[in-house]
């Protein structure tokens, strides 16, 4: 008899545990359906649709009695949010939404909605990429001393090649690319001791007077790929190109995403580049033979931007050499050619690849040898983009 009690009490306790746990798990998923985070997609009368940080759509009715809030991007809560009206809401807005557990009505209602306006997140972004442009130094790893805190980065190229030392705290924010991804967005935290020599960083902070020392705020690094060949293939419907790398004379295929920059070199300026890169041309040469703009540049360039271009060569000239490359003209996959040579910076992988980016009209350049660390600085520095590591967005 007090066998059979116990072993109901045991079947209780079990039970009572089981109920217990299934309630915690129905709690959860009520609090995780209670708000939603997203971007704004549809409006229609009282109703916005969101599609969420987790690629679902959802439509919810948002009454005339709900709170909205706009805040400004990096705001960490409501103390100064401004009170906004619904007709204020647009598409491409990031939205905060707290859903109604008193709704009565079929659709789901919002009780709160909290906004950070599209205008305000791109203007937030200019800002960023400016104060990275600025305050920033981007160039490849040389030695890391987790000890110190310090990361000696080379920057430049050829003859414009330079040491700075970037040194980190506890309050520095430090963050990897993920494997696989050129998105900034996707970038995680990690450790001074994940960042290697040869990779890719970019540092943002205050520097001395001469720039050789920078007290990193922030530090983004990830391990990337240089790959420089010809062009065997091109499929304009996977956005593939199968290059030769010249390096390991096997074949790599490089994935041209929306986020990968594609520019191209006109002769007259790789010529003059690789020149200047091999130490052959002083440093005023540019512009003394540019003169502002060098002859035939705008008709090599083939295009917009090849005037601005042209006219920009010499003041670039006399500078770095990676200011020289953020003026090519911008192409698409479609403008390459099978057969023509190409530099790519791209995810680290051994046959399969996403590009980051994608430099055409490079003949010249692969005689140069220094032309392989200006392209993976310029790519961090100032290629342009998210993926080139402009700063948060």
């Amino acid at each position: 008899m007090r066998g059979r009690v116990k072993q109901q009490r045991k079947y209780a306790r079990v039970y009572a545990l089981s109920v217990a746990m299934v309630c915690c798990a129905l709690l959860a998923q009520a609090q995780t359906a209670a708000r939603f985070m997203g971007s704004v997609t549809g409006i229609s009368g009282n109703t916005l649709t969101v599609k969420t940080d987790a690629g679902e759509q959802k439509t919810v009715e948002v009454p005339a009695e709900a709170t909205l809030k706009r805040i400004e991007p990096g705001q960490k809560d409501l103390s100064s949010a401004a009170t906004m009206v619904f007709t204020d809401l647009a598409v491409g807005d990031r939205v905060l939404v707290k859903l109604d557990p008193n709704a009565t009505g079929t659709a789901p209602q919002a009780s709160l909605v909290v906004a950070i306006k599209q205008a305000d997140v791109a203007k937030k972004q200019q800002q960023d990429q400016a104060d990275w442009q600025k305050r920033g130094v981007a160039g490849l790893v040389k030695s890391v001393d987790p000890a110190a805190g310090t990361i000696i980065v080379t920057t430049g190229a050829g003859p414009t090649t330079k040491t700075v030392t970037v040194k980190t705290t506890k309050t520095t924010t430090l963050k990897r690319y993920a494997p696989g991804s050129v998105r900034f967005a996707d970038a995680q935290s990690a450790p001074l001791d994940a960042v290697h020599s040869g990779d890719q960083l970019r540092a943002r902070g205050t520097k001395n007077a001469d720039g050789t020392e920078l007290d990193a705020e922030d530090v983004v690094s990830g391990t990337f790929r240089n790959v420089a060949g010809t062009i065997n293939a091109i499929d304009p419907a996977a956005q593939t190109i199968v290059v030769k790398d010249l390096a390991t004379k096997k074949p790599v295929t490089i994935h041209v995403t929306a986020d990968a920059q594609l520019h191209r070199i006109p002769d007259r300026m790789a010529q003059m580049l690789a020149a200047r890169l091999k130490g052959t041309m002083p440093a005023g040469g540019w512009q003394a033979r540019s003169g502002g703009g060098a002859p035939g540049a705008g008709a090599a360039a083939g295009g917009p931007g090849g005037g601005q271009f042209a006219g920009q060569g010499g003041g670039a000239g006399n500078g770095d050499p990676q200011r020289f490359l953020s003026m090519a003209p911008t192409i698409k996959l479609a403008d390459l050619q099978k057969g023509e040579a190409i530099m790519v910076v791209a995810t680290d992988g051994a046959t399969d690849v996403n590009a980051i980016t994608v430099l055409a009209g490079v003949e010249p350049l692969l005689e140069a040898p220094a032309a392989t660390n200006l392209l993976s600085n310029w790519s961090m520095g100032g290629g342009g983009g998210e993926a080139a590591g402009a700063g948060p967005q």
